[in-house]
């Protein structure tokens, strides 16, 4: 038979193939008679349909063996289509159509849209939407390609070219998204467009929008765009940039740090948080910040950041201020230069089993938190505290070692105290008796243990004005301490426990110190002797120990049962004089009053104990507890309820002391109450008489025919509980057999953030709670007796401490903090703020209304985070209100 020609070929197999399709594909607006949820058609366009893929194809007529060749432009795979309505393919032209909830995909790209039509011929495919009854587009074309998703009015795509032309498009880009009334798709990770704009805001009619002219988007990446202005509710303002790149890219990326602009009386007009950031991979990176104003003030921040997995981790906080208030040439000028050093350091203990190193450190000028932090907390907080540590454990080995330096510093008095290094070389406590590999009940002389304790330091106490002055290094002390306590624990009578110890303890001092009363300035001076000074202590005991109980069950009633656990403990203990050498009176005032001082006092480990002491030691220790009927438990209807958490009661005898034997009697409590009231107290009370001038003299108070141990000498009571409305938010539950895979944020990652960005009250408020209320109080006291010794006083310190918010209303939310000292009778540290939900924007008012941190502050700045740093802000200081 003659050849065929290709177009006849084709023509024969397209008509062979719509012979085998059913019928209502061809007929497709015909009523159909099954249920419309049957009415969906799914199809997949096959080669045979596509001309040029097809194929050589067999059937009763006899074909020549000559083959179909594909043609070089073929699709590589296959377009799939389905439509709700119906699906109608023009056989002339080529082109099929798809009609209400259109669907198509090729590869990775997906189409939706009401009307979709496909031509076959140029692989062009078209999306458009129409019209509801009310003249509002129905479903607008959804264009998915790979990662990028396009909401639109009209799509043309070129399945071949990979390009197409989109109009009226939005799309999301990270938490923005971004509009252009034309666009142009190039390939799969870049499209350009024209007249368009860039927001955060989720709404059609965005709140507030970045209008540009043209734009270039790299998936992922970047947006680079010119013309670009910021308007709200469509009215442009004078905030317009010939150009921008904007980032979408995540991750570790190098690039600059926009900064905030601020508003202040004494610094001027300031961008704060201008910088740079430097990422060199995953195992370093650094972060450049600085603040300048127009009246001279600026402060830089380097923050290098450190990590690698399973070895270390670690972050660097390095702060330089230089501030600057007032005019130089009126008399209130003030110029102050600080710095601040926070260094943290950890190691993974996987890394070098038994050898650890960590740093935690926090140092600076004492007004550097005063002129440069907005943060409450850190400004209320007068102490700054710094700790580095090297240990080593070996294994197998009882022995450990310990080098380490500290610091402490006190912001408000100057006082700075720095210890190093040190040295600590200890010993776990091992039985010399008991085999390596024992097992069963040891014996009596087997629970034998040995330790031994050694400590070295060297420090000094100065006020920051004086570091590295001569005066700075005459103020060094060191010592050396070490201890090897011996214990053994005896069960004894069943259920009792025994435990004797022996404890023999040296300690060297290099220096002492001896006072004298100088009668002309009315006061002590000091003279010092160095040198190199043991002292010797010793000391013995045993404790004894037992566990009673006591149970009332109840047959009828709610009430089942109450249960009271006595703790009782008694310890005896000897330690001979070794240390009274070391004492002597001195004169303190000028009435000839002598007091008994130690020329050791004032050293790095304290004096030696003066005299001998042997006595008891004895201590009852309470819990008390009901067991009451509950509906929640199901099994045994049953709930524990704690009546007394703990009270204890403590105390010592000396039968050495020539008077006044018996210590101090020392009182704490702590209970719940209705499971929301946390309720503690303690108290001291001194059980003798006191003379005239207020001091003890050797008689007990109830040797006096009063029914009392004592006087209450001093005492506190602490109250605190919480109140929170339930959250207007539905509950979401996660699926059972799923773990929430959220990354915990560890406390390295919570500093560094701190140290990167100030605090926005605005971010943690939580709308969804309606109202919420933390009350604390707390009351103490201490009874002295006065100047002139002819009565007792009494000074109290009682202050009550509340915080909370409350919506005004869905989108207006109060926040308060804030207390009333008693004593002082005025309000403590009070802060207010007013936070205003702009949907893609949010509104803070913070108010410190009075004090010496006195401010006044307004920030509006976007909820999203990528732009975070456009804010608006306008703040008064404390040091703003200066007169």
């Amino acid at each position: 038979m003659a050849l065929l020609s290709k177009n006849n070929a084709k023509s024969l197999l397209i008509g062979l193939l719509l012979c085998l399709l059913s019928s209502h594909w061809l007929v497709a607006q015909q009523k159909d008679s099954l249920p419309a949820s049957a009415n969906a058609s799914t199809d997949t366009v096959l080669p045979a349909i596509r001309p040029l893929q097809v194929t050589r194809l067999s059937d009763t007529l006899k074909f020549d063996t000559t083959s179909f060749h594909l043609s070089r432009d073929a699709l590589d795979a296959p377009v799939q289509y389905q439509a709700h309505d119906s699906i109608v393919m023009d056989m002339q032209s080529q082109k099929i159509y798809l009609y209400d909830q259109a669907r198509t995909s090729y590869k990775n790209y997906t189409l939706k849209a009401d009307r979709i039509h496909l031509d076959q011929h140029t692989s062009i495919v078209t999306a458009y939407y129409v019209l509801d009854s009310l003249g509002r587009p129905h479903e607008p074309p959804v264009f998915k390609d790979g990662e990028q998703t396009f909401l639109s009015d009209t799509i043309k795509y070129d399945f071949k070219t990979k390009k197409g032309i989109i109009f009226n498009t939005t799309t999301q880009q990270g938490e923005g998204f971004l509009h252009s009334q034309k666009s142009k798709i190039v390939d799969n990770n870049t499209v350009f467009g024209a007249n368009g704009w860039y927001t955060t805001c989720d709404l059609d009619t965005p709140h507030f929008a970045i209008h540009i002219g043209q734009a270039k988007v790299i998936a992922n990446k970047l947006i680079v765009a010119r013309n670009a202005e910021l308007e709200f509710e469509g009215v442009p303002t004078p905030l317009y940039l010939p150009f921008f790149i904007f980032p979408l890219s995540t991750g570790q990326r190098t690039g600059l740090l926009p900064p905030a602009y601020t508003v202040t009386q004494q610094k001027g007009i300031g961008l704060t948080g201008l910088g740079y950031y430097l990422g060199l991979g995953p195992y370093f990176d650094m972060t450049i910040r600085g603040d300048v104003y127009s009246y001279g003030s600026w402060d830089i921040t380097i923050n290098p950041t450190y990590r690698k997995r399973y070895r270390y981790s670690g972050s660097l906080n390095l702060s330089i201020a230089n501030t600057r208030f007032g005019d130089p040439k009126t008399p209130d000028f003030q110029h102050s230069k600080d710095f601040r050093i926070m260094w943290s350091h950890s190691i993974d203990p996987k890394a070098h089993p038994g050898i650890n190193f960590s740093a935690s450190v926090n140092a600076g000028t004492s007004t550097y938190n005063l002129y440069n932090v907005t943060d409450p907390e850190i400004r209320l907080n007068n102490t700054l505290n710094s700790s580095i540590a090297f240990s080593k454990t070996w294994q197998g080995s009882p022995f450990n070692l310990t080098l380490s330096a500290s610091h402490s510093q006190n912001t408000s008095t100057r006082q700075v105290n720095i210890a190093f290094p040190q040295l600590t070389f200890t010993m776990n406590t091992i039985y010399p008796f008991q085999s390596r590999n024992f097992s069963g009940i040891p014996k009596w002389y087997q629970k034998l243990g040995i330790g031994y304790n050694m400590q070295a330091s060297n420090s000094v106490s100065f006020i920051d004005t004086e570091f590295l002055k001569p005066s700075f290094f005459k103020k060094f002390q060191s010592g050396i301490q070490h201890s090897i306590p011996i214990s053994l624990s005896l069960p004894a009578f069943k259920y009792f426990t025994f435990s004797p110890s022996i404890g023999l303890s040296q300690t060297f001092y290099t220096r002492k110190m001896f006072l004298h009363f100088d009668p002309k300035l009315n006061k002590l001076d000091s003279t010092y002797q160095y040198g190199f000074f043991p002292t010797t202590q010793l000391s013995t005991g045993a404790s004894f120990s037992t566990r009673l109980y006591g149970l009332v069950q109840f047959k009828h009633g709610k009430i089942k049962a109450i249960r009271h656990v006595l703790t009782p403990t008694i310890g005896v203990s000897y330690q001979p004089d070794l240390g009274s050498k070391y004492y002597y009176l001195v004169q303190v005032d000028t009435n000839g009053y002598k007091q008994q001082v130690s020329v050791f006092d004032g050293s790095i480990y304290g004096p030696p104990a003066y005299g001998r002491f042997g006595g008891l030691n004895f201590g009852i220790n309470n819990n008390l507890e009901m067991k009451v009927f509950s509906r929640k438990d199901t099994v045994n209807h049953e709930k524990k309820i704690q009546l007394l958490n703990t009270f204890n009661i403590n105390s010592a005898y000396n039968f050495y002391a020539d008077s006044l034997k018996l210590s101090p009697i020392s009182l704490s409590a702590s209970t719940t109450l209705f499971d929301k009231i946390n309720l503690s107290a303690s108290g001291i009370i001194d059980p003798y008489v006191q003379d005239s001038t207020g001091r003890d003299i050797n008689r007990y108070v109830w040797q006096t025919g009063r029914y009392s141990l004592g006087k209450l000498r001093s005492g506190s009571i602490a109250l605190s509980t919480s109140f929170r409305s339930q959250s207007n938010e539905k509950k979401t539950t996660t699926p059972s057999g799923q773990q929430n895979t959220t990354p915990e944020v560890t406390t390295l990652q919570q500093e560094q953030e701190m140290l990167a960005r100030p605090r926005n009250f605005a971010d943690m408020v939580d709308f969804s709670i309606p109202w919420s209320l933390n009350l604390s109080y707390s009351l103490n006291f201490n009874r002295t007796r006065t100047p002139d010794y002819k009565r007792d006083t009494t000074i109290f310190n009682q202050s009550l401490i509340f915080s909370g918010d409350f919506n005004l209303t869905p989108k207006w939310k109060v926040s308060i903090s804030s207390g009333f000292d008693f004593r002082l009778r005025q309000l403590t540290y009070t802060t207010i703020n007013l936070t205003r939900d702009l949907h893609c924007w949010r509104m803070n008012i913070s108010i410190i209304p009075y004090g010496f941190y006195k401010s006044f502050s307004i920030t509006i700045n976007p909820v999203a985070g990528v732009l975070h740093d456009l804010k608006f802000n306008r703040t008064r200081q404390f040091y703003d209100l200066f007169q």
